[in-house]
């Protein structure tokens, strides 16, 4: 029998001052283990979401906490029957969340008060709450909660200019933000909290949290939940969703989409089609030709 893999998706905001001594030894440790995905690595810590044996997880778990000295890290975890990620990536950024701002780490600066999925619904149900989507457009497209705003951004580092724009300290003083894992949420809290808002909550654990805790039947979620590997989508239950997005842009697709001349499997669609150069349109079929033949490998 073939034991299903293990997806981690995980984060966690510390000071690594030396962070780019840390890559060579963590990619190494991966490749030994078989495990596949993306590992960013910062300053301000670490973020990733990455699969192999669960056995192997176990183990590069605690790699992270013990032996790199990061101390306990939570994280998500779900299954896939084939492999999720086509190789292993271990890179450095400026930010492991890219929000413009690598000044702004949550571990040293002031941030909101974590909201556990439990409590959640009652807190943006409260009309004195404006309840944001720190998500991008396409992901709000997908599924969000009850009462979300829509920033219409389309990138993380987009969120400060709304913030400028549409929100105000003086006016809303109760503020909820969400995002898929939390991580966004995160630092999206400490930007208000620099700024001057009073009252600043997130949602513990992110939407991913809040579905393994809150009965489908009392949710307040709408739609499904956009993630960043092949399920694409998961419903309230983290089973695959149903929902199909562009692999060009995620913009979500529906079936008469399809039978636009714009749209091309895996390279572009109706929303992204006249917004590309030819440059990147040959760069996506390139890249999905070999997903495919991955995908082909793995029969």
């Amino acid at each position: 029998m073939v034991m299903p893999w293990t997806i981690f998706a995980f984060y966690k905001f510390l000071d690594l001052p030396q962070f780019e001594r840390l890559r060579d030894p963590l990619l190494a440790f991966c490749e030994e283990e078989d495990i596949c995905g993306s590992v960013l690595l910062a300053s301000e810590g670490i973020n990733g979401t990455v699969a192999g044996r669960e056995d192997a997880i176990a183990r590069f778990r605690g790699y992270l906490e013990a032996d790199l000295g990061m101390g306990p890290i939570d994280g998500k975890f779900a299954t896939s029957e084939k492999k999720p990620f086509r190789r292993t990536k271990v890179k450095l950024k400026s930010e492991i969340v890219h929000l413009g701002r690598p000044d702004l780490n949550p571990a040293a600066a002031p941030m909101g008060t974590y909201v556990e999925p439990v409590d959640w619904n009652r807190l943006i149900a409260d009309p004195e709450v404006r309840v944001i989507d720190t998500r991008n457009d396409f992901e709000f497209q997908v599924g969000t909660f009850s009462r979300a705003e829509n920033p219409h951004t389309e990138k993380f580092s987009d969120f400060p200019d709304y913030v400028n724009k549409a929100l105000d300290p003086a006016k809303d003083r109760k503020v909820a933000m969400f995002c898929t894992g939390g991580i966004r949420c995160e630092k999206a809290t400490a930007l208000l909290k620099e700024k001057g808002f009073a009252e600043v909550y997130h949602l513990k654990g992110g939407i991913l949290k809040y579905f393994e805790d809150v009965p489908e039947a009392d949710s307040l979620w709408r739609g499904e939940c956009f993630v960043f590997d092949d399920r694409v989508t998961v419903d309230q239950t983290l089973a695959p969703g149903r929902t199909e997005c562009c692999r060009g842009c995620w913009n979500p697709i529906r079936p008469e989409d399809k039978l636009d001349p714009r749209y091309e499997e895996g390279v572009t669609c109706p929303a992204c089609a006249d917004k590309k150069s030819p440059e990147r349109i040959a760069a996506a079929r390139e890249r999905e030709r070999q997903r495919k033949l991955q995908i082909a490998r793995q029969k």
